[in-house]
């Protein structure tokens, strides 16, 4: 007897056996989920995207169009990775030269959005909740709740875990005015009051 497939591919998708795929999930077009991946539940993979072997999605991954995630990259719940967006696994690649014992790892945390066309240079850390602007390349940690943009980029402010920019209020408070959620600083970090 056959196990019930829990998920959706789409017909022009290529599916290899030993990986791991959650409930609820959908790949669309034209992608490749590779042996050795572990995707979550209710994940949403975009047209032509690659997921490589040993890659680690948590639940509720959205992933847009053309985006390849190559062995090394971790991505936690509740990640948007924007359309064509890149990561790196090697930080000096050469054709003529393997170089997969120096793969490095890439932790996105939960919350964290990466805006398309963004670079991400591997070995660093997106911080929970962070943001990347759109056209981003990342050489260096990026902290939680920081609102990053450029080339390379830098940290141009906070943002809330609604993706709002956060702005102090009359009270000297730092607030998301959508949401109304509290943070405040603490070693230049920014923290969410419980």
């Amino acid at each position: 007897m056959k196990n019930k497939i829990e998920y959706f591919v789409h017909e022009s998708s290529y599916i290899d056996d030993g990986c791991e795929i959650g409930k609820g999930t959908k790949i669309w077009h034209y992608s490749h989920i590779m042996k050795g991946c572990v995707i979550g539940e209710d994940c949403n993979i975009g047209q032509n995207v690659v997921v490589s072997p040993k890659v680690v999605l948590g639940r509720n991954v959205k992933i847009q169009n053309n985006v390849s995630l190559y062995t090394g990259v971790v991505c936690e719940d509740d990640v948007f990775l924007g359309p064509s967006m890149v990561f790196t696994n090697v930080i000096n690649p050469r054709s003529a030269i393997v170089r997969k014992h120096e793969y490095k790892e890439t932790v996105v945390r939960k919350g964290a959005s990466i805006g398309a066309n963004a670079t991400i240079v591997c070995g660093n850390e997106i911080g929970q909740y962070a943001m990347i602007g759109a056209g981003a390349v990342i050489t260096k940690p990026v902290k939680p709740y920081a609102l990053v943009v450029g080339n390379p980029a830098k940290q141009i402010g906070w943002v809330s875990e609604y993706g709002n920019t956060i702005e102090f209020d009359n009270n000297g408070e730092w607030v998301c005015k959508e949401s109304g959620e509290k943070y405040f600083l603490k070693n230049e970090m920014v923290v969410r009051t419980k």
